[in-house]
């Protein structure tokens, strides 16, 4: 919620979340309510939109996507997060991003898809990069 109520958004990243496609390299998180959270895990696994992911419901902390114990993670509103993992790249983010949004259940995902005004990814020879506004455009895509 605060990305959309800003008036500028950035991101900022280390080198390793450069991909060229969302989806293979990391797990799509999805914040979904408690209530009745089997059926919201199964209706998002069945989107088009995000076809071939395995829904798994985050165990343990909800500030790490790996599974920990058998008590599903609890975000500081009260709800579960959902990791869609993929052996594909989605083929269409923006799309699968507003689908996801439209599940009834589903608070919200970890697409930015058009939010970001400038992105600043840092690298481990301790430089950095500026794609977006005042910057380059992106190179990774």
């Amino acid at each position: 919620m605060v990305e959309v109520m800003s008036d500028k958004f950035v991101c900022i990243v280390d080198e390793t979340k450069l991909c060229k496609a969302l989806g293979p390299s990391f797990p799509l998180p999805v914040e979904i309510v408690q209530f009745c959270h089997e059926h919201t895990l199964r209706t998002v696994a069945a989107l088009p939109e995000v076809k071939g992911c395995t829904p798994r419901l985050r165990t343990g902390s909800a500030a790490n996507n790996k599974p920990e114990g058998d008590t599903p993670a609890v975000t500081d509103n009260g709800n579960y997060i959902v990791d869609l993992v993929f052996t594909e790249p989605i083929t269409d983010a923006p799309k699968a991003a507003k689908s996801l949004k439209e599940v009834v259940g589903v608070v919200d995902h970890g697409i930015f898809a058009g939010m970001a005004s400038q992105v600043i990814v840092a690298f481990a020879d301790g430089s950095t990069r500026v794609a977006g506004e005042g910057g380059e455009k992106p190179w990774w895509a």
